[in-house]
């Protein structure tokens, strides 16, 4: 056998980073950074109404049921268009960015309105 065979067969994985996807691997990076930041004041700001709702003695069920319920609509129609079988036909980096930008307004949308709603 050849020496060389082995290492290609058993080596560890280089995965190949082709220079014409830098850019939609950059862009798509940013979008899901936007996402995740949006995401993480839209989960602190439901988090302290439900705090200063329980302090209060108010019922802050039907408000955290309706937060969780947008939440698992929004994954799943994400999860649902990324696994489209035209989508998984795309390369790695074309989905992210498809699925980022899919995400983008809604999350962001959101967050711009809250904080300007929360003052």
């Amino acid at each position: 056998m050849n020496p060389d065979t082995y290492a290609r067969l058993y080596g560890p994985p280089q995965p190949a980073l082709h220079p014409e996807q830098s850019g939609a691997i950059l862009l798509a990076w940013t979008l899901w950074v936007l996402n995740m930041v949006s995401l993480a004041w839209l989960t602190f700001l439901v988090a302290m109404v439900m705090l200063w709702g329980a302090a209060e003695g108010a019922a802050v069920g039907g408000f955290v049921l309706e937060v969780v319920g947008i939440a698992a609509g929004g994954a799943a129609t994400l999860t649902a268009v990324a696994f489209a079988p035209g989508v998984r036909r795309m390369s790695r980096a074309g989905r992210l960015l498809l699925t980022g930008a899919l995400a983008f307004p809604g999350t962001t949308g959101l967050a711009i309105g809250s904080w300007i709603y929360v003052g």
